[in-house]
């Protein structure tokens, strides 16, 4: 898997308003896609960047991004909740309420 190792590696590069805003990116285009796979695949990335901007948020104690990450978590779960994942919504709605 030759992607996942430079996506990771690039990943780590962004800093957390970077990770925040890329997922919001993400999550705004899940919201709008039509096949579900694609929809599948972009919460799966926002899920991603929203673990590196959370992660390096706590580091760098910024209480801002973190709740903006919180936010975010609700609404990736509310996609996943609309494609029927209810245990992976649960899940982000369970990473929102430990942010805020």
């Amino acid at each position: 898997m030759v992607f996942g190792s430079i996506f990771d590696s690039r990943r780590s590069v962004l800093s957390p308003v970077q990770a925040l805003e890329l997922a919001n990116i993400y999550l705004a285009d899940a919201q709008s896609a039509q096949n579900s796979s694609i929809v599948m695949f972009l919460c799966h990335e926002t899920g991603a960047m929203l673990s590196h901007a959370k992660k390096t948020a706590k580091q760098a104690e910024m209480q801002t991004v973190r709740g903006q990450v919180a936010i975010a978590y609700i609404n990736l779960g509310k996609v996943l909740d609309s494609l029927g994942e209810q245990e992976d919504a649960q899940t982000s709605y369970k990473k929102a309420e430990k942010l805020g």
